[in-house]
């Protein structure tokens, strides 16, 4: 190679030696700047008294804290949305920039920064006060700049941030048509399908759900629940025009009225249905009328047989101590089902067991009668629960009674059967070979 060549190449090697340095050195600056975050806005969160949105098209929206509870106070005074509210402080609460994208900027037009697209006050509990502006999206999507006023610095922030706080009025306003407290109900009266029911609880600590009304009887608390529940999430559809609901309402047929009374006092709320199945809903706490979901109007429409408990027996999943039958006892001792002094088979025991526990009525009856062909008590709960039962045969129905329970259920023959063969099946428990 000659000289000048060598030198060429010495050079060229230098030169791209000093490349490779700067550029690693700029990737261990960015990656230092990157590390470090920067905070535009830390907030406690019970130092929150105002929210106020003010929008590019020259909309108001104002949320203001009072006694801890979300008050929409512009453009309406309407209850808030609790969760949108806590949504937007959690937000506001600890906001870091994405990165800085000027530490000094002169012009905030090309960030759309002088006509910002929201401008959002935090009025705190000590009276001092933040202002976010948002302007434009990044070019790149994913990102939005921003910038504190009177600070210099632009920022960019996630866009799922901006769109947090974006929100329209229906979005911000309180949307449940019944506020109850639902670990405090004690009262549920339901008017549907001609008749009119009462639910209540029967207090205590395991406090369960019986029928009041027309008639005490017992209740399957699982449907009851059902139906609280529903009423509880009850919210309104608000698209469409504020009109439409009112005009549909009046055309539509009842479906049920129901009124919920906790310690605050009672709520009510009546459901129609068209003949599309839409619902309509009129609350007593909220004033208007809204569509509703169609599952509401489901979960009203029903008769007090719908709420009754169709199994015979209540002691559910709680362990048995002792099962009678007519001619036989089995008591539990320690692990070992005994009867009399005899061990009996745990698992042919269990077996009777569940099927006592699955026993079901199909239907309620009004009479019913016939010959006694199966009688079984349980007794669990510690011995406080003792319950009795009777199922009687009549041709080819069988009818089931509770003692001390005017009820009269009406099973399915072949479940009959596989009780009668379940109970005749228990047996003793086999004895241990004898050691020679």
């Amino acid at each position: 190679m000659k000289p000048n060549g060598l030198l060429v190449s010495v050079a060229v090697l230098a030169v791209l030696g000093g490349l490779v340095w700067w550029s690693n050195k700029k990737q261990d600056a960015s990656a230092k700047t990157t590390d470090k975050t920067t905070k535009i806005l830390s907030i406690p969160d019970d130092q929150f008294q105002e929210i106020r949105i003010q929008k590019v098209t020259g909309e108001v929206q104002d949320l203001k804290r009072e006694n801890g509870t979300w008050q929409m106070t512009e453009p309406k005074a309407l209850p808030a949305d609790q969760d949108a509210a806590g949504s937007m402080v959690s937000n506001l609460g600890s906001l870091n920039a994405d990165k800085v994208v000027e530490e000094k900027a002169t012009d905030f037009k090309p960030y759309g920064l002088a006509t910002p697209t929201l401008d959002i006050r935090v009025k705190r509990t000590n009276g001092k006060t933040s202002d976010l502006l948002i302007g434009d999206d990044t070019p790149t999507g994913g990102a939005s700049y921003a910038r504190l006023k009177g600070d210099p610095r632009v920022f960019t922030i996630a866009s799922y941030v901006k769109s947090s706080l974006d929100k329209t009025d229906n979005d911000l306003r309180d949307k449940r048509l019944m506020t109850f407290d639902q670990d405090k109900i004690s009262r549920v009266e339901l008017q549907a399908k001609g008749q009119s029911m009462e639910f209540g609880k029967t207090g205590g600590t395991n406090s369960e759900w019986q029928i009041l009304k027309p008639q005490p009887l017992r209740a399957d608390g699982s449907t009851i629940d059902t139906l609280v529940g529903k009423l509880k999430d009850a919210k309104m559809d608000l698209t469409g025009t504020p009109e439409e609901p009112a005009k549909k309402f009046a055309a539509a047929q009842k479906v049920a009225v129901a009124t919920v009374t906790d310690p605050s006092g009672n709520q009510s709320i009546e459901v129609r249905r068209d003949k599309d199945k839409n619902a309509y809903a009129k609350s007593s706490t909220v004033a208007g009328i809204y569509k509703v979901d169609s599952s509401l109007a489901d979960a009203m429409d029903k008769s007090v047989d719908d709420f009754r408990n169709k199994k015979l027996f209540d002691f559910g999943f709680s362990d048995p101590t002792k099962v009678e039958l007519k001619n036989v006892t089995y008591t539990k001792s320690g692990d070992k089902w005994m009867c009399g002094a005899k061990p009996m088979d745990n698992g042919t025991v269990q077996d009777l067991i569940d099927k006592l526990r699955d026993l079901s009525a199909t239907k309620f009856a009004t009479k019913g009668g016939g010959n006694p062909v199966f009688e079984a008590g349980v007794t669990s709960n510690d011995g406080k629960r003792v319950e009795k039962i009777t199922i009687l045969q009549q041709g080819s129905q069988y009818f089931a009674q509770r003692a001390n329970e005017p009820s009269i259920y009406e099973l399915d023959g072949k479940t009959v059967g596989d009780l009668q063969k379940t109970a005749a099946a228990v047996k003793e428990a086999p004895t241990a070979p004898k050691k020679k």
